[in-house]
């Protein structure tokens, strides 16, 4: 089956995919809002009452663990949804997700994302193969947390998020880029400034701006080409 390729110009690019009759159908429900930074949009263990389209926001997905820690396990934008465990699960999930950069999105309440997947149209095909796409990023990720080294984590984790926001500048802290990648300030402090002395990117005042896409996209480790080559392949 040939991956689908977008019918209109929506910033969600799942919902980009859309035939015009389905796209209408679902647009009446759909809600706009504005992430705000930090804002929770899923709770760990509580039911989902809504799932996200990401249009400018990105929403990250993390664990947190008994000690105090936390690691991201998947990050989200305009080329997805949040909230999958609503269809694929029981409408729970064990981990918290909030949004990691501030932007547009919209809302659709769980009920009428299960009924629309149910009529089995585009929706039901495009929202699989993302979901197939997401595995694929977080089984990555995990080996990638495994053998990589700081900086090439570093350099993947803002490659996936400079495609995800509108430009080239990323609205984010060190110490957020840390909690994400589950290491020391300190570490993240020296990997960002390799990265500076490179020209790869800049950063000053919670803003880091990418200068070198394509030195960065070197910089970083092979994980990143296999996640995008990955959900180019299903996705588009």
């Amino acid at each position: 089956m040939a991956k689908p390729k977008p019918k209109r110009q929506d910033r969600n690019r799942l919902l980009a995919y859309l035939p015009a009759a389905e796209y209408r159908r679902l647009a009446s429900q759909l809600e706009p809002l504005t992430f705000r930074r930090g804002q929770s949009l899923h709770e760990p263990h509580q039911p989902i009452s809504h799932v996200y389209f990401p249009r400018s926001g990105v929403a990250s997905v993390v664990t947190r663990m008994s000690e105090g820690g936390t690691v991201e396990v998947a990050t989200i934008g305009n080329e997805g949804v949040v909230g999958l465990a609503a269809h694929l699960g029981d409408g729970r999930s064990p981990m918290e997700t909030f949004v990691q950069i501030p932007g547009d999105a919209v809302r659709l309440e769980v009920r009428a994302f299960r009924r629309e997947l149910k009529l089995g149209g585009a929706l039901h095909e495009v929202v699989g193969r993302y979901a197939q796409a997401l595995l694929t990023q977080v089984g990555q990720s995990a080996a990638c947390n495994r053998v990589h080294s700081a900086q090439e984590r570093c350099a993947r984790w803002l490659l996936m998020s400079h495609d995800r926001v509108p430009d080239d500048e990323i609205a984010l802290t060190q110490e957020f880029l840390a909690e994400m990648l589950g290491l020391r300030r300190a570490s993240v402090t020296k990997c960002a400034g390799a990265l500076r002395r490179r020209k790869l990117i800049d950063y000053r005042r919670a803003k880091i701006r990418v200068l070198d896409r394509p030195g960065l996209e070197r910089a970083a480790c092979e994980c990143y080409a296999f996640i995008r080559a990955e959900h180019d392949r299903l996705v588009g």
